[in-house]
């Protein structure tokens, strides 16, 4: 049975790194002990090395040990293994590369698929979608395929932003790129605002957090998704 937590962000504006998520990862995680860090989106370009770090120093409290999948000689037999994965936010292109480079794609389906624990956030959480080509990320490298896990069946853009009233702002909005997408490709896109999450067991998919989400289908008019909302009936 499917368990994961897609979240927008890792860190609220003010707060501390996965603080805000810190009841329901209690929650998430109370049967692990260990889990596989996966650092590859490296945001802003910080090291491996220093990304897991700070996972692990947060999962600390909950008493589970955070391993890298660098530091694994077999990173596929490490997500297989894996008493639970934590793919982590930053660049959704280097993400996806790099989990192609590795083999990684499929023995992370795979782990989802069979239960393993998952959490996700920002383009961690964009790899749950059926495709990334709704991130937010500059294509800073060309993966082999904008295909991803498919953990759920629409797409994402976390980290959404709605427009500001009286901005003088002339470029695009996140709803006109979402409407861009849509003029080509048909899954739905769910815009998930800071500080909001997704919580999947199971074929069941519950929108978590205090905000709600913008929901935009092709051909039919963009609505609001309130928290709490099962939204398992979205594909």
């Amino acid at each position: 049975m499917k368990k994961l937590i897609i979240a927008s962000t890792s860190t609220l504006h003010g707060g501390a790194y996965l603080d805000y998520l810190l009841p329901t990862l209690k929650e998430h995680f109370k049967n692990c002990s260990s889990l596989v860090f996966i650092p590859y989106a490296r945001p802003g370009g910080i090291s491996h090395e220093d990304y897991t770090q700070k996972a692990a120093d947060f999962f600390e409290q909950l008493n589970i040990k955070v391993k890298g999948i660098h530091e694994f000689e077999n990173p596929v037999q490490a997500v297989k293994e894996a008493e639970a994965v934590f793919t982590g936010g930053g660049n959704t292109f280097l993400l996806v590369t790099q989990l192609y480079r590795f083999g990684v794609m499929e023995a992370l389906k795979e782990a989802i698929n069979n239960g393993t624990p998952y959490l996700g956030t920002s383009a961690g959480s964009n790899i749950c979608g059926l495709t990334m080509q709704t991130t937010n990320d500059m294509p800073i490298i060309y993966p082999p395929s904008f295909n991803t896990l498919g953990a759920i069946p629409f797409n994402l853009n976390p980290h959404y932003l709605d427009p500001e009233t009286g901005s003088t702002h002339m470029g695009e909005t996140r709803e006109t790129r979402i409407k861009e997408f849509h003029q080509f490709n048909s899954q739905p896109v769910l815009g998930l605002r800071e500080g909001s999450w997704l919580q999947v067991n199971g074929d069941t998919i519950m929108l978590k957090g205090e905000l709600q989400a913008r929901l935009f289908r092709q051909n039919i008019p963009a609505e609001e998704i309130e928290p709490g909302t099962d939204i398992s009936w979205l594909s």
